[in-house]
């Protein structure tokens, strides 16, 4: 398991502080190009092994590609697809992921948003801007109201026990369009953990939960109304 923890990130953007930020530390299991490239679906972490659960946030898929995990704040969301495609949202630290990244945060610092940053790419080019951001991954959290946003739950048919590539792993996933909707998102951010726990195409890795707690699952894509951002301290 690698861990990094970054020093100094983001003095100049915290409001009422000089001092130096310590952005928590973030881990991770597995990688995400294992489980796409390899077909390395078995889990590589039982969440319910991790000791310190208090403040705990993390995000990955279900093994197996059986669905989407969300821990926000120590409250661990599992969701999975029905058999007639509606989603099933429960809570348990229970399961099993191929990859999973993890942090401990007791304090969040907030960031003043540009009114520019309303959906994914200008989000990324916003937490690229900061201070120090290609130095080390750190973990980001947002409060928001979702004017629109797509999310996916992995659902890989159960007779499939292997993949070689990302079309295959994402074999019987379902989307949801979720509308004006009030919710938290979990990220985290890392200009250097391509298909480790971000896709190889952006630095940012998302997971949504509806604050209602009856949708969860990972961003493909989302436009913001109101948006609120805190990044780990």
């Amino acid at each position: 398991m690698k861990k990094f923890i970054l020093f100094g990130l983001l003095p100049l953007l915290f409001s009422c502080s000089s001092e130096k930020i310590t952005v928590s530390e973030v881990k991770w299991s597995g990688a995400m190009k294992n489980v796409m490239k390899k077909g390395e679906l078995f889990g590589t972490i039982h969440l319910d092994t991790i000791a310190n659960k208090k403040h705990l946030y993390g995000l990955g898929p279900i093994e197996y590609l059986s669905g989407e995990i969300t821990v926000f704040d120590g409250k661990s969301y599992v969701s999975r697809v029905n058999a007639d495609s509606t989603m099933a949202v429960s809570q348990t630290f229970d399961v099993k992921a191929p990859f999973f990244v993890y942090a401990n945060v007791e304090n969040w610092a907030s960031l003043e948003v540009p009114k520019s940053v309303v959906d994914l790419i200008s989000l990324e080019t916003f937490l690229a801007s900061l201070p120090n951001s290609d130095e080390k991954p750190f973990a980001f959290k947002i409060e928001a109201e979702v004017e629109e946003t797509d999310i996916h739950v992995v659902n890989l048919p159960k007779h499939i026990k292997t993949v070689s590539s990302h079309d295959e792993a994402h074999q019987g996933q379902v989307n949801y369009i979720l509308k004006d909707r009030k919710a938290n998102l979990i990220g985290f951010y890392s200009a250097h953990h391509h298909a480790v726990f971000t896709h190889h195409d952006t630095n940012l890795h998302i997971h949504l939960v509806a604050q209602d707690e009856k949708d969860m699952g990972h961003v493909e894509s989302v436009t913001f109304k109101n948006l609120k951002l805190w990044i780990s301290k």
